[in-house]
């Protein structure tokens, strides 16, 4: 069996055109952030450093958002191998909550 018999048959000639408009080209590289100074935390963009940020109009004040102060407070004296294990831990009673949703 020939190679050449797995080709289609090209009997229209093909062309070969420029696309409508310019691809757009990257820009320069951003500066890298600077360092952060210890026991900043970061926040929203746009957000001043130690302000804090206020809910949208209308909405109701989330009661687990002062509990989960204290899980993270310690975080930065942790050592990194156990950030995982509380990060897991706060992801599932976030899920737990949520799963109360429906059920208000």
């Amino acid at each position: 069996m020939d190679a050449d018999q797995h080709l289609p048959d090209r009997t229209e000639e093909e062309t070969v055109t420029e696309p409508a408009a310019p691809r757009p080209v990257p820009g320069p590289p951003r500066p890298a952030p600077g360092p952060v100074a210890a026991g900043a935390r970061p926040g929203p963009p746009g957000a001043a450093a130690g302000t804090a940020t206020s809910p949208a109009p209308g909405a109701a004040p989330s009661p687990a958002a002062p509990g989960a102060a204290p899980r993270f407070a310690d975080l930065a004296d942790r050592p990194v191998a156990e950030h995982v294990a509380v990060f897991e831990a706060e992801h599932d009673r976030l899920q737990r909550e949520l799963s109360t949703i429906d059920q208000l």
